[in-house]
């Protein structure tokens, strides 16, 4: 918000309303409004805010006033009217929230603590960067809003008539930085909440301070639009009219202009000039039922030539935020394409007022009524109950908010689950997104979906009126990559918690394991007692964190034994390489699918030289990545020969060698027509199953491959790769060790 600031600045021209034009403004739609509560929060306001001036001259108290009359203007209860004369006067003056409470009501304290609160973390946290400061202001934020819906509302009133007035603050990076929050935030949490007209002007508004070279230019161009369009616009305004009453429809016609913000996207996200726009005016027929909204329909594309592909309906399936209406687009006579919106009375309210168009009359009480928000189409506050689990799901502020920005800013397309319910999810989101969307449990647990009937992979792409069903498996624990198919935030934020959580266990195990071959190199056995004294001398809180710590790698060997067995650390004198004989050891194990640890976690397979069941391999330390596990004869292996106490010897689970591997080979192949099928060919019939091949190099007569099989073990890929030395069209093949030198380029 803008901050009240005692020195003379500059007078604005701004009025502000007077308290009987509030009380009146309240009155028209709640005539049982307490009166005299209202009159007393605008008194105290005004009192408390004193000589308190804005950034524009005007008294300060002008601007919670303002507030009060947006929060009225979307017809919302005395208690949340009282909140916006209210929301600055425990960060403004001497007031608390028990004053607010004896003055007034605890719900009204309550919920001016509630806005006063989001503002606070910036403030109490001057050494954190304004990225970081915002990205833990928003998560307060959204745990705000998820207590009750009110403290959003006056919040984007409050961030609206901050917006109105931004040209009156003094420094431009300032009015570029909240311009900025503002479109990427507020006017999106807006929509998600369905008050469209607030969110409208919030972008337009942020738009004008970020980029005013475009904003002017298009309103330049609507100007000149509107000059030469005026009178085809009338004319097809009449030409509506007169075929809906010749049809004996009653209904409201207006025109609607799409706004500069809106225009200037349509440009970015289509590459077309303004001239190509063609919607910059839209009609909207207001009529009684829903019954006549199609039949309005009907009578239109009678009358005139519809454009099939533009044709939507979203009182059918409405949008998520309860948005009803049905879309479409005609050809007039004169060959104008027209875009028309038709929808009721009270689908126009929600349109507009969003979430608080379901405040109503309810035994006799003025209040929020969740029966007229399912009777709308659906309670638009659910679209708030996924940031809440984003949320407590994230790793840290920065993630949270980047995620929430991702899942905000995205087109939709509309899917179902086999019984019919409506699954809204971003343009370009996966099965695993689905999952995610109807419960986190069923996202964690997801094996596997079937879309129209048809087994497809996770990495799909949802298109619009898919029926998805996901198959579910009994752990919760996602393979290495599902992160790569997802597209919402929420479904991003479960698979890393997921795997922070196996993560997390799998460095424990593995810790723990190499904590209890230390002890039996000294002839003892793993003794807490012991350890006890050895976490005090490594400054570590708990055993749980001394394992992971020590499995992770971000605690060496020989500093561990250093601080258990003081004066016998030093892991060279010892032998060198530690024997980490996995075969009985049942504790941990090397990568197997469905048995032991995956890959990106506790123990990691290198990539330099894709070790697999059969080959030797040895394990080395790697700070903050566990353990990577390298072929003996792998060059980067011999590059920490120096760092030799780190290293860990080593074996294969007998259930590995029934599980696939992956391996990779290195190809050099003809440059002819079929050689890559012949390649393909012997690889399948070796039972090899290809998972990755890319070229690496290509000239006129040959190119260079790197291709992933998968494999049972060492044998099996030699087998493969001796078949494939054998074509005709294969120049040389190996295993993969490290990539050559002259391929590196």
């Amino acid at each position: 918000m803008n901050k009240p600031v005692n020195i003379a600045a500059p007078k604005s021209s701004q009025k502000f309303l007077r308290q009987y034009e509030l009380v009146d403004l309240v009155k028209k739609y709640d005539p049982s409004a307490n009166e005299a509560l209202l009159n007393k929060a605008y008194v105290y306001s005004v009192q408390a805010h004193g000589k308190q001036l804005r950034h524009s001259g005007d008294p300060y108290y002008a601007h919670p006033i303002e507030v009060a009359g947006i929060v009225a203007s979307l017809h919302l209860d005395i208690a949340t009217v009282c909140t916006a004369l209210l929301h600055d006067v425990l960060e403004d003056t001497d007031a608390t929230v028990q004053d607010l409470s004896d003055e007034f009501t605890p719900e009204i304290a309550e919920l001016v603590n509630g806005v006063t609160k989001l503002g606070q973390v910036e403030m109490s946290r001057p050494n954190l960067s304004r990225e970081r400061a915002q990205a833990e202001n928003f998560q307060k934020f959204i745990l705000a809003v998820s207590k009750d819906v009110r403290v959003l509302l006056v919040k984007l009133c409050d961030r609206l008539h901050n917006m109105r007035t931004l040209q009156y603050h003094p420094k431009q990076s300032s009015r570029e930085r909240i311009a900025r929050e503002t479109l990427e935030i507020f006017a999106p949490l807006a929509r998600r909440v369905g008050i469209d007209k607030v969110c409208s002007e919030l972008e337009d508004l942020s738009f004008r301070h970020i980029n005013p070279a475009a904003y002017e230019s298009i309103v330049k161009r609507l100007e000149e639009w509107r000059t030469s369009q005026g009178e085809a616009i009338s004319e097809v305004f009449t030409a509506l009219k007169n075929t809906l009453n010749e049809a004996g429809l009653d209904v409201r016609v207006y025109g609607r202009e799409k706004q500069a913000y809106g225009i200037w996207r349509k440009l970015q996200r289509q590459n077309i000039s303004f001239d190509d726009v063609a919607d910059l005016y839209a009609f909207r027929i207001i009529v009684e039922t829903r019954a006549q909204c199609y039949e309005t329909l009907g009578v239109l594309h009678e009358a005139f030539r519809a454009v099939p592909s533009r044709f939507r309906d979203f009182i059918s399936v409405p949008k998520p935020n309860g948005y009803q209406s049905l879309h479409t687009t005609i050809r007039t006579e004169e060959n104008r394409r027209v875009e028309i919106q038709i929808r009721t009375e009270r689908m126009e309210d929600v349109a507009n007022r969003g979430v608080a168009a379901h405040w109503a009359y309810k035994n006799e009480n003025y209040a929020y009524d969740p029966a007229s928000a399912q009777a709308s189409g659906g309670d638009p506050l659910r679209r708030i109950r996924p940031l809440i689990e984003m949320m407590e799901q994230s790793g840290d502020a920065d993630e949270f908010l980047d995620n929430v920005k991702l899942e905000m800013f995205t087109d939709q397309v509309f899917t179902f689950t086999p019984k019919g319910d409506l699954i809204a999810l971003p343009r370009g989101a996966s099965p695993i997104d689905f999952a995610y969307a109807v419960h986190t449990k069923v996202g964690d647990t997801c094996i596997g979906a079937i879309v129209n009937g048809r087994d497809v992979p996770l990495r799909t792409q949802l298109e619009n009126g898919d029926v998805v069903k996901i198959v579910r498996g009994g752990t919760d624990e996602p393979p290495s990559g599902w992160e790569s198919f997802a597209t919402t935030g929420r479904a991003r934020q479960a698979l890393r918690r997921l795997t922070r959580e196996s993560e997390s266990e799998d460095f424990r195990r593995i810790g723990e394991t190499l904590a209890l071959h230390a002890f039996k190199r000294e002839g003892k056995d793993l003794d807490s007692a012991i350890l006890t004294d050895a976490l005090k001398r490594l400054k570590i809180s708990d055993e749980t964190t001394l394992f992971e710590t020590l499995g992770r790698g971000n605690l060496s060997m020989n500093n561990f034994v250093e601080a258990v067995f003081p004066g016998r650390g030093d892991a060279k004198s010892q032998g060198g390489v530690q024997n980490l004989d996995l075969i009985d050891d049942e504790s941990v194990g090397i990568y197997v699918k469905g048995d032991g640890l995956n890959p990106g976690q506790g123990l990691n397979l290198a990539p330099c030289c894709s070790p697999i069941p059969g080959d030797r391999i040895i394990g080395f330390q790697d700070a903050g990545r566990g353990i990577m596990i390298h072929t003996i004869d792998c060059d980067e292996l011999a590059a920490k020969e120096d760092q030799f106490e780190d290293w860990i010897d080593l074996a294969w689970r007998r259930a590995a060698e029934q599980a696939a591997s992956t391996g990779r080979i290195i190809t050099t192949v003809q440059h002819v027509p079929g050689a890559l099928a012949d390649v393909t060919k012997i690889i399948g019939e070796s039972q090899g199953n290809l998972t990755n091949i890319k070229t690496v190099r290509r000239s006129p007569t040959f190119f260079d491959m790197i291709i992933d099989i998968e494999v049972r073990d060492t044998r099996h890929i030699m087998s493969i790769i001796a078949a494939l030395r054998a074509s005709a069209f294969v120049v040389k093949v190996n295993r993969s060790r490290a990539l050559p030198s002259h391929l590196k380029a």
